[in-house]
């Protein structure tokens, strides 16, 4: 089994970039990656998702996403002198040679898809207000307001808030939501379609696919592409 991994970040129209990723290879092979988001833009945001990202990505390899997650989580759990602004959302996985099972977990509203060669399927959950309202039928006018107040981050991270899925599709996508915000579905899925064979070139046209808003604004851009040829 060879596992390739593609990353690429692109900074928004906001004074610098609050996403990072990171991917970390054991020894043996096996794959620990994480995308963190940062919430805001403060100097201590933008120090510290690095951190979190690399603190993830090291332990998602070497023990599971979930001890990642939470360790990553320990070290912005107090406010310390960063205050409450340096948190953020996050998600990881693990990918291992003699697996076919892909481990992902995340917190907040960044994303984990998978590619089986003919589909793109959303596997994470968002953790937002908005989700949660439309999952109660409240209408889908008033629950698009909501969608971005988070129900829980990384700084406030337990196992129970932190949720995990299992993926067996060959290739897996990690997003920042200046990603899945910001490119329609069906661009998205057709960029899949057309660099899914080469991750880095992937990661490269999801970033660069990312368009502002009305207003003008463009998020920060991240994605990590995990490709596992058998």
């Amino acid at each position: 089994m060879t596992i390739i991994t593609g990353l690429a970040t692109r900074e928004g129209t906001a004074e610098d970039n609050a996403d990072a990723a990171r991917v970390y290879v054991l020894a043996d092979g096996t794959v620990g990656a994480a995308v963190i988001d940062g919430i805001g833009h403060g100097p201590h945001t933008s120090a510290t998702a690095p951190l979190l990202a690399e603190v993830a990505a090291r332990i998602a390899a070497r023990r599971d996403p979930l001890g990642g997650l939470l360790t990553a989580s320990e070290l912005i759990a107090d406010r310390g002198a960063d205050g409450e602004e340096a948190d953020a959302v996050a998600v990881a996985v693990r990918v291992r040679p003699d697996d076919d099972v892909a481990v992902v977990t995340w917190t907040g509203d960044a994303r984990a898809y998978g590619w089986d060669g003919e589909r793109l399927e959303l596997y994470s959950d968002d953790h937002t207000v908005g989700k949660q309202l439309r999952a109660n039928g409240v209408s889908l006018d008033i629950a698009r307001g909501h969608d971005n107040w988070l129900r829980t981050s990384l700084a406030r991270a337990t196992v129970g808030t932190v949720y995990t899925a299992g993926i067996r599709d060959q290739v897996v996508i990690l997003t920042s939501d200046g990603i899945h915000d910001q490119i329609p579905a069906d661009v998205l899925e057709d960029l899949v379609r057309e660099h899914a064979d080469t991750p880095q070139a992937l990661a490269n046209a999801l970033v660069a696919a990312a368009q502002p808003d009305e207003t003008g604004y463009r998020d920060d851009a991240t994605a990590i592409v995990i490709r596992v040829d058998v």
